[in-house]
């Protein structure tokens, strides 16, 4: 089949590794002191290992090439006590509050991962989910963010600046193949945010699904500034 794919440029690799130790899947291994995409079939083309590589020797190509295995991937994984500890997927059980003094905040947060570059695009939680995509920031500009952004919501968060990766095709992936309700965008106000945004709209094109989208921007001074739907 004609796939999206990665390949990597031996001369420009410098064998740090880092793609390597990114690639939760097991597609990319080191010979020769140099990155090799061992199984194309371990490959699923979301490209986590892009960012990771401090030289770009690595890109995505379109050709022929095998279906990416996820069941494959996951006995491999099982096998060998493999996968990044961070990135498994968990529903977090919460303790309900008691009706006594509060003495500190409870976190409202109800999956693991949050990263959107380490979320799976499957995973049961997002079924029938108000899904909250936030930028990072966000949570530390406004003070009651648990409260009134992560509670009731499977929350995934990125910096489109930092991370220096698109999120849109992830993302879409993630509205196509999950029955979402909703989404809500939290982001700064700061321009560069707006790529977070962008990706989203993006996404909910990708999707081929109409799912009710809000936007809330948040000043650097922890107000929202603005909601908007779109």
């Amino acid at each position: 089949m004609i796939r999206k794919i990665i390949t990597i440029d031996e001369q420009l690799c410098n064998g740090c590794g880092l793609c390597a130790a990114a690639c939760h899947e097991g597609a990319i291994g080191m010979v020769d002191g140099k990155a090799k995409l061992l199984r194309e079939d371990y490959c699923d083309g979301l490209g986590d290992c892009l960012p990771a590589c401090p030289v770009g020797a690595i890109t995505f190509e379109m050709r022929e090439a095998p279906a990416y295995d996820e069941a494959a991937v996951k006995a491999a994984q099982a096998r060998k006590g493999q996968g990044c500890p961070g990135s498994r997927s968990q529903v977090l059980h919460r303790t309900p509050a008691s009706s006594g003094p509060v003495l500190h905040a409870q976190s409202e947060l109800s999956q693991w991962p949050v990263q959107i570059k380490l979320a799976p695009v499957q995973a049961p939680y997002l079924q029938d989910a108000d899904v909250l995509i936030a930028a990072d920031c966000t949570a530390y500009a406004y003070a009651n963010f648990h409260a009134d952004f992560i509670r009731g919501h499977v929350t995934l968060i990125g910096c489109p600046k930092l991370d220096a990766v698109c999120y849109a095709e992830k993302l879409g992936e993630m509205l196509r193949h999950n029955a979402v309700r909703s989404v809500t965008v939290a982001r700064m106000e700061v321009p560069c945010c707006g790529g977070l945004e962008h990706a989203v709209r993006q996404a909910l094109a990708q999707s081929g699904r109409e799912i009710p989208c809000e936007v809330a921007i948040i000043g650097t001074d922890g107000r929202i500034v603005r909601r908007e739907t779109i």
